[in-house]
């Protein structure tokens, strides 16, 4: 009799432990599963986040682009590795050459990217000259130049440009109120009859007429003005020994669709639509 119940006794611990370890290997699943699980959630939050990083930076980009701060290529932290000199007392003998091949030409592809070919420091252009819209917010004639308008122009900078216009004698102080206009803001401020004009508002020009440009109707003060094939560079401010709006003002002319053009390249803001001429085809922009 006790040794029958010695096996029942021995039998139950049995199926005790197989069953205590048949719920260890549940729980093991189960933690496996809710890591598993918490990793997805990880991975999908830093996705999201990612692309509000990018966002934040193309925002950042796009408004020192607006403030006239050029913008450079820098290759990533993980992109490029430090060439250190060679120290020929710890080489390793049996090194493959074709593994130094490959270093060599993984390092030239690196200074390729840091040091792209060619450069436009140098390119005098349309992507030099900070064109923007903005809106005539009050105007007024030159206390001491019957030829000039003196306006205050809301470019999108948080005040209003001071800027004098030589256009009493061709565009009535009326059409000039409120107006929109595309508008040169990087040129060094000067004087005008005792007042600092800060830009230069663009104009179709002949000899027999002079026209204030038209931007898109649903442009806004602050938008930029970019030419197809010239990725805006913007000078902080244009140097007038350099002559970089000189340079460029032969190809800026209507085409004879009306558009404002940099060598028959339309100015635009972009997904608003082009720059144009009242009536004016076939004339200089200045």
């Amino acid at each position: 009799m006790l040794v029958k119940i010695s096996s029942n006794i021995l039998a139950n611990a049995e199926t005790a432990e197989k069953r205590l370890a048949e719920l260890r290997r549940k729980v093991e699943e189960i933690k496996k599963f809710k890591v598993e699980e918490k990793i997805q959630e990880l991975i999908k939050e830093n996705s999201v986040l990612s692309e509000k990083i990018v966002q934040a930076k193309n925002e950042l980009i796009k408004l020192e682009i607006s403030h006239g701060k050029k913008q450079y290529s820098v290759p990533s932290k993980h992109s490029i590795s430090v060439e250190k000199p060679q120290d020929k007392s710890t080489e390793v003998e049996n090194t493959q050459p074709t593994a130094a091949k490959k270093e060599k030409n993984s390092v030239k592809k690196i200074k390729e990217k840091v040091n792209p070919t060619p450069t436009t420091d140098n390119v005098v252009d349309v992507r030099k000259l900070d064109f923007r819209i903005g809106k005539i917010v009050e105007i007024n004639k030159h206390p001491d130049a019957d030829a000039l308008y003196v306006e205050k122009i809301d470019c999108g900078e948080g005040r209003p440009r001071t800027v004098v216009s030589g256009l009493v004698n061709h565009v009535p102080i009326d059409e000039m109120r409120d107006k929109l206009v595309m508008v040169l803001c990087n040129l060094k401020p000067v004087k005008m009859r005792g007042v600092t004009s800060e830009a230069m508002v663009m104009c179709a020009s002949s000899p027999e007429k002079v026209e204030v440009l038209n931007p898109p109707s649903d442009a806004v003060p602050g938008d930029l003005v970019e030419c197809e094939g010239y990725p805006r560079e913007p000078e902080a401010q244009l140097n007038p020994k350099k002559k970089i709006f000189e340079t460029c003002a032969p190809d800026l002319k209507t085409n004879d669709d009306k558009v404002a053009c940099y060598k028959d390249k339309p100015l635009i803001v972009v997904g608003k639509g082009a720059v144009v001429a009242p009536t004016l085809k076939q004339v200089n922009v200045k």
